[in-house]
């Protein structure tokens, strides 16, 4: 099977890379022959990401809810490798807790990250891929975009927002004509990866969810969709099964969410408000994977 042959040349941009989901797939689409341009805040983590994939792999330091860094990123792309053929928006951070009780600086940092800096991604990758006539575009979404969730209010509306935008710019690009460009939409369930560690916290209460998917189901979707280009897709059968219910039984499926995520909450230990990674990344929560199945596994058996 020439796996490595298949993705030889093709350039693939992929930010939030120093961990999770884009780490997975820079990590994956490298072994397989293709070139990475590496985007994300920690820069010496990416450099040595960079370092493991290879020579045709690069590391550009990203903040991306700055204009002036997303358009640095696409001009280091077509400066190493002459084009880009898969632009993949990953990057985003979250917040749980209730919505009066987090600051308005950290609730504007939060759509200035999901919402804008996605934007700017699209706005880049969308005027490259008519210059070239081709191109892949795969923005990161979430089952909430479709299922509200409570303490995580603007968290949702950045996912919301997301789904919107590309929903309407796949149409865009069927009407326009441009059939070798593709808009594709993930909606995965709550993923181990390190998202936890980087969320901001305002529940006043540790974060344990839970169940959670393995990223590599995840991972596999997203590598698919290179090759079989899909408008909307939710990974897994727990958002599935989310989506159609709430399509179904809107009121109930509200009350029961919302009823687990404030039991999960007020279960877990006491913590102090905090951030996360929204103003500065933290050094923690570097790996594809998270801890939120051993954490959920402790929860639930009482280990220490």
């Amino acid at each position: 099977m020439a796996k490595h042959a298949s993705r030889e040349g093709l350039t693939v941009v992929i930010t939030g890379a120093s961990s999770g989901f884009g780490k997975g797939v820079a990590q994956k689409l490298s072994e397989e022959g293709a070139n990475v341009v590496l985007a994300a805040r920690r820069t010496a983590l990416i450099e040595e990401l960079a370092r493991q994939c290879g020579p045709n792999a690069v590391a550009v330091t990203t903040d991306i809810s700055k204009e002036g860094d997303m358009q640095r990123l696409m001009d280091t792309a077509l400066s190493r490798f002459g084009q880009v053929d898969v632009w993949f928006n990953n990057a985003g951070l979250g917040i749980l807790g209730s919505f009066t009780d987090t600051p308005l600086k950290d609730l504007n940092r939060l759509v200035d990250i999901n919402m804008i800096g996605t934007m700017y991604g699209t706005h880049l990758a969308l005027r490259q891929f008519k210059k070239q006539g081709h191109g892949t575009l795969i923005n990161m979404s979430s089952f909430v975009s479709k299922v509200p969730l409570p303490f995580g209010a603007a968290y949702t509306a950045t996912k919301f927002g997301i789904t919107g935008m590309t929903g309407g710019l796949y149409e865009e690009m069927k009407l326009d004509g441009h059939r070798d460009i593709h808009i594709c939409t993930v909606h995965p369930w709550v993923t181990d990866t390190p998202w936890v560690e980087h969320l901001a916290n305002y529940s006043g209460h540790e974060i344990v969810l839970g169940p959670v998917d393995a990223p590599e189901k995840v991972i596999g979707i997203i590598i698919g969709l290179i090759d079989r280009p899909k408008a909307d897709v939710d990974v897994g059968f727990k958002s599935k099964a989310a989506v159609a219910s709430f399509e179904g039984m809107p009121q109930v499926v509200e009350y029961l969410n919302g009823r687990s995520l404030l039991g999960m909450l007020r279960s877990a230990p006491e913590a102090a408000n905090s951030a996360g990674s929204l103003h500065q990344p933290k050094d923690e929560g570097t790996e594809v994977s998270g801890e939120m199945r051993k954490r959920l596994k402790k929860k639930l058996t009482g280990d220490k």
